[in-house]
């Protein structure tokens, strides 16, 4: 079994059987204890009114659970905090939020787009959290990420 499996088994057996968005994040937030930070790790796109809507969400488990939050771009997770996510101890929950591109801009030269670069990195990205046992869990919010994140957000408020 791939670590990923077992985060998702790990998760699914948390959740009782409810295969609902509120159910797996209660699941995921319980693993959140004192000690610990909850990142958001963000690959989307980014504005003030995507950021403003984040911040809500990570306050909200911030607040509850009492635990240091944090949020990251997609760029700046290969780097320098990425490393520590990954090679760090394990006092990391990670949310990783994706979507579908708005506009597929293509790579010049290249027959797949931007998108295709980005949702290959998150991809990644999330193995290697699950390959090194991250408490993880990746949510995709689809092509209306404004109506995503309000779903997102009111699941994390019922999770709570």
């Amino acid at each position: 079994m791939f670590a990923d499996e077992v985060n998702a088994a790990e998760l699914s057996k948390a959740a009782n059987g409810n295969k609902s968005l509120a159910a797996y994040l209660k699941a995921h937030l319980a693993r959140v204890h004192a000690g610990d930070y909850f990142a958001v790790l963000g690959y989307i796109q980014m504005n003030a009114e995507n950021e403003a809507s984040l911040a809500v969400l990570r306050h909200l488990v911030r607040d509850k659970k009492r635990v240091g939050d944090l949020f990251r771009l997609r760029s700046a997770l290969l780097h320098s905090t990425g490393q520590a996510y990954k090679g760090g101890p394990n006092s990391g929950v990670f949310l990783q939020i994706t979507c579908d591109d708005s506009v597929e801009l293509p790579v010049p030269g290249q027959k797949y787009s931007f998108g295709i670069v980005k949702a290959a990195q998150a991809r990644g990205d999330f193995q290697v959290l699950a390959d090194r046992g991250r408490r993880s869990l990746r949510v995709h919010l689809g092509s209306n990420l404004k109506a995503g994140l309000g779903t997102l957000q009111a699941a994390v408020q019922k999770a709570l």
